[in-house]
């Protein structure tokens, strides 16, 4: 071992030597035969911990700081640490602390301001003591700053205790120094990788590079960009992309090493500490340019002084305060370059295996430093060790990780000790989400140090791994404390506030458990999992949107429908909760979760939109009377307060609805927006009106008269006087000269024709696409407003009656009425030539867009025969696509074809939108006649089959609830078999004689569905 520097009563182990400065390496020679580990530096004491665990101080001791009674230059041992195993050490200014393998924390020395931990201001303690506080803690790590120190456990928690000055502590404003260590909980769930405390400052060091610093900044120490204190950890953001691997801390200033091998420093530059060749402070983190090209991989800072060890070239390097000597440059003056330290150094021994004079050489370990001194551990040539890379993290001084490893060493633990106390630290490693946010890092190309807003950090794929090996049978005592953990205290103990995007990961951990997938821990961990995740505040919660969008869809899915079987385990068991407003918790929180996954899902397309679906609703819940609550909160109802009051409404999640649930809910609306159109009431009488009293005789009903051969003339003008509250009636329509009664049948026809007249092409009013056999508004025609305004109605009046239509319109019409914008993906739908000529525009690879494609910003569109050119923008004749503005192009144009060229249509149009059967007579399901009917329906092509839902029905749509909900009556008739089929379509009653054979009841069946027209045969 080497030192330089100063000491008061001369360099430790030379009794002869009592000069206070050494200015050049010396060799400190009072342990010959045993190896040290390392040296601690106080103000004016060292600390000297062996292999062995033993511990050896020396220097000055008015303070009791040595912990032993014989002061002076030579390293005695303490005597008090004997029966202990010591692993670390570290000094302040006048006090000391070792640690010793049982992860048990002792201090001595000065402690007038609380910085022994003791939970006494003795103004000395001259024999090492336990910190009984930590006590039930196993402690990993200890740094001491002048008056203070800090402490990091296993499970992650993080403790302060001392001076708090100038908010070094970390404890918030107005906390007064403090005599015991006290958990800084602003850290809690990031995962540590290194504490450091400098004077009157403090700093930590995430698994993943993020740097935390607080306390004094009157010099920029903190690298905050400025010179205020401050009470609590903040980030240091210009730090973050850097990989940050070790920090060291002087009096006022701060280095910090990368896992590049680079060196940035900030803080107190007046000695030349900061290396940039200059006295400056410096407020923000900055390359030390002397050192870039070389690789450093240890780092060490005294009081104002600083060293580098470059292992490339063997060199120490040091900068800084060199007035005592500290620089080892053999003088005594500042220095604000790194400037090789005097001798000679080497990395490793084969460095000189070709030198003859290799035998002079010092092959450097460990570099120390601490207030005015500075310490290197070597090794000669023939017996030497590799030094020592900071950037190689040791796994055993942060905190803890869960793997496979930790899981085995707990398993034997547990079968040789299950006592109190074993169990106890396996269950604070499990609770602590620290532990668990750092045990899953994406370590491919260094992901996790990217880790953001937008990235987690995290392989999701060996925490799969992990708990599925778990679930093993041999696992089985391990399992029930994860289990016991997660209940009592991770999952109630998340923050609403994460400190940073790091302590974020265990929300995308813990859904990987498998026993949350099983209904009977849906009470005590999937349902608070998602209370938790609610609780986020608005940040951190964008933040878990942002990592959601970037999961795989598997994992998406297994979300989503984790959260439905909770919906539909409440559901089921709602009568089993004895509080109703656990239920009601319960339930929110699980379906705010499933919306909160499903406005992710809007952005990202996981998933499609129907995976949130709970087909299980529409049995499990009385969708009209959940309609109707729900109804009456969006009013703000006060009546009938106890069946209102905190009741949940799944209408309020209508994403997890069905078709058969929508129409159920529409149709309930519809029920419920008639009756009150009949019976003029106001909202106070909804509920009364929804318990089906009979109706009141007042106009019941919205009654049409129309002529067959003037039908849409008919329409406008019957429709045109009739109130929007007269619209909400019942429908009835009544066709001149004919007495069907419209028990349904007249109005399907009534809407049928109608439709297949506005929609003619003659009429110009839409533009039919082939390719998809879809309609769109024309973008020129002669009609009047009106006519789309009645399209509107009279698709919108279908709707509200309950009749299925037969409208070929894209998905980019029920878009638009919802204020959504349609995109390219809708066109492809509607013109899939023209959506697939726009995303080869989009996917080309090429440089030579405008000399390939030749477009500009105009559209050509063809009306009656002629061929016009469109602006998409103005001027856009004048502008040529190339690759930079090709997505404003194809944007402008979708934005032409559903916006810009329809727009006073669409808005006419828009105003006005706001295998089962019965058998009767002689037939029966196995009647031959029957048979051979089934036979030849069956046999028809799909046009056919249409038909014959259009002769039955008086529409060619199978219902939104589908063919189970279509209720078909087949009756035998006494009519001969010369006799064709006859439809009554009010009823989807089907008349049917009894044919000879499949041959001729074909040749009936078909021409009675070629002959159809108008609501019965010529």
């Amino acid at each position: 071992m080497l030192c330089w520097g100063y000491w008061s009563l001369g360099q430790p182990g030379i009794s002869t030597n009592l000069q206070g400065i050494v200015a050049e390496p010396q060799v400190c020679g009072f342990i010959s035969d045993r190896s040290v580990k390392e040296v601690a530096c106080g103000g004016d004491h060292s600390v000297f911990l062996l292999e062995d665990g033993e511990v050896y101080t020396c220097g000055l001791n008015t303070k009791g700081q040595l912990g032993h009674e014989r002061e002076g230059n030579k390293p005695e041992q303490i005597g008090a640490l004997a029966d202990e195993h010591i692993v670390h050490v570290a000094c302040g200014e006048s006090h000391s602390l070792a640690l010793s393998d049982r992860g048990q924390l002792f201090s001595w020395g000065a402690g007038s301001d609380g910085q022994l931990g003791l939970m006494t201001t003795e103004e000395s303690v001259a024999v090492p003591r336990l910190i009984q506080k930590l006590n039930q803690q196993t402690i990993l790590q200890v740094s001491c700053g002048n008056w203070h120190c800090l402490a990091l456990a296993a499970d992650g928690q993080f403790f302060t205790w001392g001076k708090n000055s100038h908010g070094q502590l970390g404890l918030g404003k107005e906390f007064p120094s403090q005599a015991s260590p006290q958990r800084v909980r602003s850290l809690e769930g990031i995962p540590l990788a290194q504490v450091a405390a400098g004077g009157a400052h403090s700093f930590a060091l995430s698994l993943s590079g993020a740097v935390f610093g607080w306390g004094m900044n009157n010099a920029g120490q903190l690298g905050l960009s400025d010179e205020e204190d401050r009470e609590s950890p903040c980030h240091v953001k210009l730090l973050r992309a850097q990989k940050v691997v070790y920090i060291s801390c002087g009096e006022e200033h701060t280095a910090v090493l990368t896992k590049s091998g680079g060196v940035f420093t900030f803080g107190a530059g007046s000695c030349g500490q900061l290396g940039h060749d200059s006295m400056n402070d410096e407020v923000n983190p900055r390359r030390v340019l002397e050192l870039m090209g070389s690789e450093v991989t240890q780092i060490a800072c005294g009081r104002q002084h600083t060293l580098a060890f470059v292992p490339s070239s063997g060199l120490i390097y040091a900068f800084g305060c060199g007035a005592r000597g500290q620089l080892g440059t053999g003088h005594t003056c500042n220095v604000k370059c790194p400037s090789p330290v005097k001798g000679y150094w080497a990395a490793h021994s084969g460095q000189l295996s070709a030198r003859a004079d290799r035998f002079k050489y010092h092959i450097v370990k460990q570099i120390f430093s601490g207030g005015d001194q500075t310490f290197v551990l070597c090794s000669k040539y023939e017996n030497s060790s590799p030094a020592v890379d900071f950037r190689t993290m040791n796994q055993a001084h942060y905190t803890s990780l869960i793997n496979d490893e930790t899981i085995a060493v707990w398993r034997q633990k547990l079968a040789e000790h299950n006592n109190a106390n074993t169990i106890n630290g396996v269950v604070q490693i499990l609770s602590s989400a620290a532990c668990w946010n750092g045990s899953f890092l994406e370590k491919k190309i260094d992901e996790h140090f990217k880790t953001s807003p937008k990235i987690p950090g995290i392989d999701l794929n060996s925490t799969r791994v992990l708990f599925e090996k778990l679930m093993n049978s041999q696992h089985s005592v391990i399992l029930e404390q994860i289990l016991n953990s997660f209940e009592s205290c991770l999952i109630p103990q998340l923050s609403s506030s994460p400190p940073d995007v790091e302590a974020m990961r265990i929300y995308l951990i813990l859904p990987e458990f498998p026993l949350l997938q099983d209904s009977k821990y849906y009470i005590t961990l999937t349902i608070p999992l998602a209370m938790a995740i609610l609780r986020l505040d608005t940040n951190p919660s964008k933040v878990l949107d942002n990592w959601w969008s970037q999961v795989c869809p598997k994992y998406f899915t297994k979300l989503v429908n984790l959260y439905k079987g909770a919906v539909v385990y409440l559901l089921r068991g709602r009568k089993t909760f004895l509080i109703p407003v656990l239920f009601n918790n319960y339930i929110t929180a699980a379906l705010r979760l499933l919306e909160k996954l499903y406005k992710v899902n809007l952005k990202v397309k996981h998933v499609e939109y129907d995976t949130f679906y709970i087909p299980e609703i529409s049995s499990l819940v009385d969708i009209q009377e959940d309609y109707l609550m729900w109804f009456l909160h969006q009013a703000g109802m006060k009546a009938r307060p106890s069946i209102i009051q905190d009741t949940v409404t799944l209408c309020s999640y209508p994403f997890i609805f069905d078709a058969q649930a929508k129409t159920k809910m529409l149709q309930t609306d519809a029920e419920l927006q008639m009756q009150v159109a009949v019976n003029g009431a106001n909202l106070q009488n909804v509920f009364m009106l929804l318990t089906l009293e009979p109706l009141l005789a007042r106009s019941p009903f919205l009654v049409l008269h129309v002529r067959r051969n003037n039908l849409v003339g008919d329409a406008l003008r019957e429709l045109s006087i009739h109130s929007d509250i007269d619209l909400k009636k019942p429908l009835k329509v009544i066709f001149d000269g004919e007495e069907a009664v419209d028990a349904g049948g007249v109005t399907k026809e009534f809407f049928l024709l109608l439709l297949k007249e506005l929609l003619n092409p003659i009429y110009g009013m839409f533009t039919y696409y082939q390719d998809s056999n879809l309609l769109w508004f024309s973008d020129t025609c002669f009609v009047e407003h009106n006519w789309f305004h009645l399209i509107g109605i009279t698709c919108g009046l279908a709707i509200y009656n309950s009749t299925v239509v037969d409208l070929h319109f894209p998905l980019a019409l029920y878009k638009k009425l919802l204020n959504v914008q349609p995109g390219l993906e809708d066109l492809k739908e509607l013109s899939p030539a023209e959506g697939r000529s726009l995303q080869e525009l989009l996917d080309y690879p090429g440089e030579d867009i405008e000399e390939t494609f030749c477009l500009n910003f105009t559209i050509c569109r063809e009306s009656y025969g002629v061929v016009e050119q469109k602006k998409l923008i103005p001027g856009g004749d004048r502008v040529t696509v190339c690759k930079e503005n090709r997505q404003e192009f194809v944007d402008a144009y979708v934005n032409y074809v559903f916006q810009i060229s329809v727009g006073e249509w669409y808005t006419a149009f828009s105003s006005g939108f706001l295998k089962t059967a019965v058998y009767k007579g002689d037939y029966s399901a196995a009647h031959p006649t029957v048979k051979l009917f089934w036979e030849t329906f069956h046999e028809f092509p799909l046009e056919k089959k249409k038909k014959f839902l259009l002769f039955l029905t008086g529409s060619d749509r199978i219902p939104i609830y589908g063919m189970a909900s279509l209720q078909i009556v087949i009756q035998s008739t006494a009519s001969g078999e010369d006799y064709l089929p006859v439809a009554h379509t009010c009823y989807n009653l089907l008349d049917l004689p009894k044919y000879s054979s499949k041959e001729v009841l074909r040749a009936r069946l078909t021409q009675a569905l070629d002959n159809y027209e108008g609501f019965s045969l010529a």
